[in-house]
Order: structure tokens, then sequence, then C-alpha cells
């Protein structure tokens, strides 16, 4: 009842021009002078997720290829915990979907090959850009101009484990090639049922900071479908996604939260903590005095029985 009021609102015109803009603007002003931990509880919280829903029902949702290395460190521990639990020499079946530029790709694999060198990881790395594909495969990175540059991409790793993943050539940085090595690179839209058919079944997929992208009839058909490529008994990593959708696929499909690091994934990713309530793409504060909080900010979870 609530979204379908706020709906019309949005869509509201005075004299050609929309009062949603200018108030949107008046709180903006307004709530840059909020201490954030103002922000975070009561009324004011619940205020932020208000102008947050205005902010989504007016957006032009458009995709980015902005990303980081290393992006969610508290999500790629949670990966390689659950990469610790297979057996030695074991195989791993992982697919990153939407893998941009490969920053994740990369990152999770390097985080895994670090802790268990013994495990056979099956990646495969799927994007709807042949020419964004092209790019992540080569594995070679701009130190002063990045290409496809919307963000440093560089700007959350220490100079360790920038050693550690890359070949420093003059001014580019080139992804080790025991890192590199045996990642599958796939053109295709993982909204399409024939993806299942493509990769089979995996033991982790990796669907984050696109669905976001989305208006929410498309983002929620593309993450059921993304949930067939899971194995029973199988993981689904699935952040920057309209929690409202999240919530109702995770509810209709049975899906089970992951609570492990539930706190430090939700925070682990600094620009969609930061953005919120004024990009569509923000991620509101957890709060765990909502009823139905742990499936709601759960962003991992376990699919079927093994």
């Amino acid at each position: 009842m609530l979204q379908s009021f706020l709906s019309r609102i949005v869509k509201l015109r005075i004299f050609g021009k929309s009062p949603v803009n200018a108030f949107l603007r008046l709180n903006r002003g307004i709530w840059s002078y909020l201490h954030p931990s103002l922000t975070t509880h009561g009324p004011i919280y619940s205020y932020g997720n208000l102008l947050h829903t205005l902010v989504r029902l007016k957006a032009t949702r458009t995709s980015n290829f902005g990303t980081y290395f290393l992006r969610n460190r508290p999500q790629l521990e949670l990966i390689r915990r659950l990469s610790n639990q297979k057996e030695e020499g074991s195989t791993l079946k992982i697919t990153v979907l939407a893998c941009s530029k490969g920053a994740e790709v990369y990152s999770i694999v390097w985080a895994i090959r670090s802790a268990r060198p013994d495990l056979i990881i099956i990646m495969h790395a799927v994007d709807i850009s042949n020419e964004i594909l092209e790019f992540a495969q080569k594995g070679v990175y701009s130190l002063t101009a990045p290409e496809f540059a919307y963000v440093p991409i560089f700007e959350r790793m220490t100079k360790e484990e920038m050693r550690e993943m890359f070949d420093i050539i003059e001014d580019h940085a080139r992804i080790k090639s025991w890192i590199k090595d045996g990642i599958s690179w796939h053109l295709g839209d993982v909204g399409g049922p024939e993806i299942v058919n493509i990769l089979g079944p995996q033991d982790i997929v990796v669907a984050n900071n696109f669905l976001c992208h989305m208006d929410s009839p498309e983002a929620e058909r593309c993450l059921r479908n993304i949930g067939r490529l899971v194995k029973p008994g199988g993981y689904l990593f699935v952040s920057g996604i309209d929690l409202d959708i999240r919530t109702k696929v995770a509810r209709d499909l049975k899906w089970n939260p992951i609570s492990d690091l539930i706190d430090e994934i939700h925070d682990g990713d600094i620009s969609l903590r930061r953005d919120w309530p004024w990009e569509w793409w923000g991620l509101e504060p957890l709060n765990k005095r909502r009823h139905n909080w742990e499936i709601r900010y759960a962003s991992v979870f376990q699919l079927g029985q093994p």
C-alpha cells in the first residue's frame, strides 16, 4: 500500500517539476549535518528508509563497471572458510556472475588458493559485455589510468597484497599466473535459462553488485534463475540488490540464511553503506530490531540439502 502511494507521488508533477526532487534535495542538505551514528537508530533510521525508497522509485537504473580488488574482505573470509570444509585434493566449482573487470574473480581465486593450494578450483566468470570480458581475461591493469575506470580499483589493497597478486611491469599490474590460470570466461546473460545448462551445478555462486541496477521485476526474475545454478547444499552470495527483493525470493524458495559473519559482511563494502540513502544501490544499516533481520540482512544463503 505504501509502496503504491509513494510510486504515485514520485510521478507527480507541479508546473512540470517534481516536488519529490525538491524534497530530496532539501533532506540531503539536512542529512549531511547529522552524525552517522544518529542515522542508524529510531525515527531517523526509519526516515532514512523512506528517503531511500523514494530514491529507488525515481531512479533511472543503469549498469557500470566500477569495482575494487578485495572489495568485501569479510565475504572473502567466508568463502575461504567454506573452501576449508572441502576434503584435501577435492574439486571446488565456483561461478562469478557479472564479473565486470575481473577484480572479484581474481580476489576470490587468490583468497582460496592462498589458503588451500591443494584444491582443484573450477572457476567460471560470466558477463554480458564482450568488451569488458576481454579486458578482464587479460588480467592487466593500469597503475596510472585504469581502463573503464570509475573508481581506483586498487585502493582497498595493501602493498603486500599487491605484491602477492600482481607482477608489476612499469606502469601496469599483471595478475600472477598461479591466480589467473584455469579460469573460464563466458559471454552470457545470467537472466537466461540457458546459463544453467552451460555451467551446470555449482558449489558457490557469487552474484554481487549488479541486480540493484535492474528494475524490481527483472531483478527478481534474474535472482530466481541464479538460484538454479547452485547445487543442493551449495551457497549463493548475493549483495548489491534491493533488500525487499532478496528477502522475498529467499523466503519463497526457502533459502537458509548464513549467520556467520553476517554483520561484518553487511558492513564490509564501504561504498554500499556510505551511499545510503541517497543512491539506489545504497545499503541500509543492519537493524537487529526487525523481526526478519537475519533473512533480510544475510547476503549468503545455503540452498537445499546436500
